[in-house]
């Protein structure tokens, strides 16, 4: 690999001809394009690996085999580190256009070493966060079950509470605060939930709210204590 960089010195870029004198592997890793023809020249790895080496990653690749992991040899990969040894990878969509790698990592066993340590196997990746997301489809928006419409200041006070009391025992619950009584209850009505529980001066007094189905148009007064149970039932 080195002598065939040397040989075409003159037609590389600077930062690879830095490359060549530190680790010409690297340069397999050149963005510069007067570079890629050199590249694309260059001799394969594969025809260069030892016994042990070709070994063990034929290991590696029965592994993936094995957990039906589908993967491609690709033998001009290297990562952007020169400590990398042995296996690289990246793990690859076609789903995000020309930014096509979301993780990628290797073996860098002997890092530990020269760092003054004893000889320690070693590996790791780094992940692309906002690309795994991107690749993650938007989840359907979470209907609430029941949407509290509080008639008042008082009553959005104790709304506020009740809020926070269903939501803790498990109740997607919403609250429709804005505009006069019909807005509110079309709001209620449009969020998809079942229930739109209804408190205004009267309902404090009671402790108990008036709930809607909001599918039959029934109405009944229930306990404050007893909404849990009238909205799962």
């Amino acid at each position: 690999m080195h002598e065939h960089f040397q040989a075409h010195r003159d037609a590389l870029g600077e930062e690879s001809r830095e490359r060549l004198e530190r680790n010409p592997v690297r340069i397999l890793d050149s963005k510069a394009h007067g570079d890629w023809p050199v590249i694309d020249s260059a001799p394969v790895i594969d025809d260069f690996l030892t016994s042990e080496a070709g070994e063990f990653f034929g290991a590696v690749t029965a592994g993936l085999d094995a957990a039906e992991v589908r993967w491609e040899r690709a033998p001009r990969l290297v990562r952007g580190l020169d400590y990398y040894r042995h296996t690289a990878f990246e793990f690859m969509t076609d789903t995000l256009g020309a930014q096509g790698t979301v993780l990628a990592g290797g073996r860098y066993d002997g890092l530990v070493e020269a760092l003054g340590g004893s000889p320690t196997p070693a590996i790791g990746w780094a992940a692309g966060i906002e690309r795994l997301s991107m690749m993650i489809a938007a989840p359907e928006p979470e209907r609430p079950e029941a949407v509290l419409v509080p008639l008042g200041e008082r009553a959005e006070a104790a709304a506020v509470r009740l809020l926070a009391d269903l939501r803790l025992r498990g109740i997607a619950t919403d609250m429709a605060y804005r505009g006069n009584m019909k807005k509110r209850m079309q709001r209620a009505a449009a969020s998809g939930a079942g229930f739109a529980l209804i408190i205004g001066e009267d309902e404090l007094e009671a402790e108990a709210a008036q709930v809607k189905d909001l599918k039959t148009g029934e109405q009944r007064a229930v306990a404050f204590a007893l909404l849990e149970a009238a909205i799962r039932a």
